[in-house]
């Protein structure tokens, strides 16, 4: 018996295979940098799976899989800004085809990160913001996803945080991902400094603290900040976790969230306890296997 879990994003793809009493098998991988088609990511996903599974060598249970995309009643991608070329695509049909005979789930990336951040903090109310190529993000209320599985996903990223800022890939002006993801704040530092900057030059510039870096990081935890203060007078969370690859890479960012989110916040209002993601850059792969586990 085992219990598969999948994070697809839009720039790599982490899997996890475990069961109780048995050491787990794990695997990440880069999607290729040619320009990607639907069919070519399906089958580099097959490649990955079928080497962890000839490790694995047990018998699966059951698939969990966290998306970042957009997908409607038929199962169908109708959006994907991170990887345009999926939609379209029949979601569950190429998932079924993958693992044959084996129960697949799949749910929003963000929703199930808030889950498995919860479920690590013990907390029944928590809102999750995930930072990586591009933003997810997830609500639990009373234990539960808000607003369910049946209404859609939350859709933090897409909320307006500059109705005058940068365009973001759907479409619209200002939404927090086209402000705040790993993205925008490396496109705004190459602006800032007059040349390309990578995820590990940002870094390196944010520990030393050189004054383009500090500006490009500013930008990026005021609009967090933003949402962070809108999402707690809405949601009333006892926690607010900040996680994602881009996030857990930059230690500086959460503590500067905080304290903007604390300058903004409205006298009397509430103020959750905002920290880092317990479970680093993984919270959405956990929160996947959460889901291949349920009944």
């Amino acid at each position: 018996m085992g219990y598969l879990g999948i994070d697809v994003g839009g720039t790599k793809v982490a899997l996890r295979l475990e069961a109780d009493g048995q050491d787990p098998v794990e695997s990440v991988f880069r999607w290729p940098q040619r320009a990607p088609s639907a069919d070519a990511d399906v089958a580099e996903l097959r490649r990955h799976t079928d080497a962890l599974l000839c490790r694995w060598r047990r018998p699966v249970t059951s698939v969990g899989v966290a998306m970042p995309a957009t997908v409607n009643e038929a199962g169908r991608v109708s959006a994907w800004p991170g990887r345009p070329a999926w939609q379209g695509l029949d979601l569950r049909g190429a998932f079924g085809a993958l693992f044959p005979g084996t129960a697949v789930r799949m749910a929003d990336d963000g929703d199930l990160a808030a889950l498995a951040e919860a479920d690590a903090a013990g907390c029944r109310n928590v809102v999750y913001l995930g930072v990586g190529t591009g933003i997810g993000g997830g609500i639990v209320h009373d234990g539960r996803p808000f607003p369910g599985p049946a209404a859609g996903s939350c859709e933090i990223g897409h909320m307006t945080v500059d109705r005058f800022g940068p365009r973001c890939g759907c479409g619209r002006l200002g939404c927090l991902q086209a402000l705040a993801s790993g993205p925008a704040t490396l496109g705004r530092a190459a602006g800032l400094v007059g040349r390309d900057v990578g995820f590990a030059d940002l870094r390196e510039a944010v520990a030393g603290r050189w004054p383009w870096a500090a500006a490009a990081l500013r930008e990026t935890c005021s609009a967090l900040a933003a949402a962070v203060v809108s999402l707690a007078e809405l949601a009333h969370p006892e926690l607010v976790v900040i996680g994602g690859g881009f996030a857990d890479g930059l230690p500086a960012l959460v503590p500067e969230v905080a304290a903007r989110a604390a300058e903004l916040a409205r006298p009397g209002g509430p103020r959750p306890v905002i920290r880092g993601a317990a479970l680093g850059g993984l919270s959405s792969l956990y929160g996947a296997l959460l889901l291949a586990r349920e009944e």
